[in-house]
């Protein structure tokens, strides 16, 4: 039994690791695409040299971002073979759609047409290095989409059916699982989120060369476009955000209820803005929070809209107490229920295969009948109690906070950084701004790392929501090898993060001692 937690325990860290330090290099590259490409637009536009400069300055950034993204990518890909064989078993035929779709069309385009924008100056015409600009940023996006599309079923399963027969699920309705609304909620918050840490990248840089005083120009046109792309992606990531947490409510209250420290719900239910959770052991039902700060049925009015709605609590949603698609507060069936019900299913599923090696139909027909009868139920049979089904609550709670509360400060680093540059250049050149904007490079991405332990860690125990937990997706393996690839991959992983940020210092110095706006030919 130590074996298979040490095992379960190491699989999760080697693929939180990997996940992780991709998820560094994927936001920049969506956001910096984009800016990119709107730098160039400005070039072909006005025919002015200075941008070709500019576009060239940010675009080997980009670059340099590009290789590693892909090299943690693939890795990650590789590991649900090798860590998690039953998962890919059970659900191959669904979770593997997507990825080969993001493999065979959005990453064949974005690495086409990223050829064409590097090595394409002055070899083709002006309008169709722009368009393959262009096409690079859409394939970039393209990847994510797909990508996300796999990781949304994940947490809200459907376009599919048990085949017992094959003992997996198959696709049956490929459009729900391509519009899933949980996919598309996460694909445009993703992509949002992109473009805020893009644009916050390239207004700190630029704000490090303004504290330089090199390429002061090139400096305020950057940050003039960096701080517009990145104003409204985060206006549009807490839109998408509010869209995240209303599907959140609807497929997944047990992850709300742990992102608010919620035990018991009530009507009216405040959002908490700040809180200091009790350690677990001291934490009750009626007083989870040592020290809070609410923002009066802020909750309640999120998720529905309605200031008198209930939101349901960790305790209430065990005991079966929970909201419906309507906003009513309706009973279902409790987690203890869901455990036995999803035994009965297991134990149907045992029933057919011995009826299938006996050659008995009529027993088989009966066992498949009541394994999708309980079905939807099937992961809570491997839980060894209701309170397995709980996430970690405090990991969430102040995740999330972290996540708000810095993506607060980078909507007001962004507006004021936008307005210097149309209206006031000279805080441009007041020091408080400059390192507001350098520190905000640290910021956005602990802000983007937060939210992404929001959306996974705040899902455990489940690999596929409701129908497979972690325990059950892992390969059988020695928890030793995990070990191993786990520090090896820490070592590599960090060696190349090192490599990157060295790399993309290095040129960002020597590139800034020259005139950037002029572009080598």
């Amino acid at each position: 039994m130590n074996e298979l937690v040490d095992l379960v325990d190491w699989s999760r860290a080697q693929f939180a690791l990997t996940a992780m330090y991709h998820w560094l290099f994927v936001p920049l590259t969506i956001g910096l695409s984009l800016i990119v490409a709107i730098m160039e637009s400005i070039y072909v536009h006005t025919g002015r040299e200075r941008w070709k400069g500019i576009t060239k300055f940010w675009m080997t950034l980009f670059g340099i971002n590009f290789a590693c993204g892909v090299a943690t990518g693939l890795i990650l890909e590789f590991e649900f073979g090798t860590n998690w064989s039953n998962y890919s078993w059970f659900v191959g035929d669904i979770f593997g759609a997507p990825l080969a779709i993001e493999g065979i069309v959005a990453f064949f385009m974005e690495s086409t047409f990223v050829a064409v924008m590097f090595f394409g100056w002055n070899r083709v015409s002006k309008r169709f290095h722009l368009a393959s600009t262009w096409l690079t940023a859409a394939g970039v996006s393209l990847s994510a989409l797909w990508i996300l599309v796999a990781n949304a079923w994940m947490q809200n399963p459907v376009g599919m059916r048990f085949d017992p027969a094959q003992m997996r699920n198959v696709m049956d309705n490929f459009f729900e699982v391509a519009f899933n609304p949980v996919a598309m909620n996460k694909f445009f918050h993703a992509v949002f989120s992109g473009w805020t840490l893009g644009g916050v990248f390239v207004v700190g840089v630029s704000c490090w060369l303004l504290w330089r005083k090199r390429n002061v120009s090139a400096a305020i046109s950057s940050v003039r476009v960096g701080g517009l792309v990145g104003l409204a992606g985060i206006l549009l990531t807490f839109w998408t955000g509010h869209g995240s947490a209303v599907e959140v409510a609807r497929v997944q209250p047990m992850k709300l209820a742990a992102m608010e420290g919620l035990y018991r719900g009530t009507t009216g239910q405040g959002l908490v803005g700040f809180g200091i959770l009790k350690p677990e052991g001291e934490r009750t039902d009626e007083e989870p929070l040592m020290f809070g700060v609410d923002i009066p049925y802020g909750l309640s009015l999120l998720i529905d809209g309605n200031t008198t709605s209930f939101v349901p609590g960790i305790r209430d949603i065990i005991d079966g107490i929970d909201i419906n698609a309507a906003g009513d507060t309706v009973c279902t069936v409790s987690y203890a229920d869901r455990i036995a019900l999803g035994t009965q299913a297991r134990e149907a599923l045992s029933r057919y295969n011995e009826a299938s090696r006996a050659g008995d139909s009529a027993a088989m027909e009966a066992a498949a009948a009541e394994v999708e009868r309980n079905f939807k139920y099937f992961g809570y049979s491997y839980l060894s109690s209701p309170e397995a089904a709980i996430p970690p609550v405090a990991l969430t709670f102040y995740s999330f906070r972290v996540m708000v509360i810095t993506g607060g400060l980078l909507l007001l680093v962004l507006v004021v950084a936008t307005f210097a540059s149309k209206r006031r250049r000279g805080w441009l050149e007041k020091g408080w701004l400059q390192w507001a904007g350098m520190l905000s490079i640290a910021l956005v991405w602990i802000c983007s790392q937060s939210g992404w332990i929001v959306a996974e860690v705040g899902r455990q125990p489940w690999v596929i929501q409701d129908l497979m937990p972690t325990g059950a997706a892992i390969s059988d393996i020695p928890s030793a090898s995990v070990k191993l690839t786990f520090w090896i991959f820490a070592v590599i992983f960090t060696g190349l993060l090192i490599a990157e940020i060295s790399i993309m210092l290095r040129y960002i110095s020597s590139a800034s001692k020259s005139n950037i706006e002029t572009p080598k030919h």
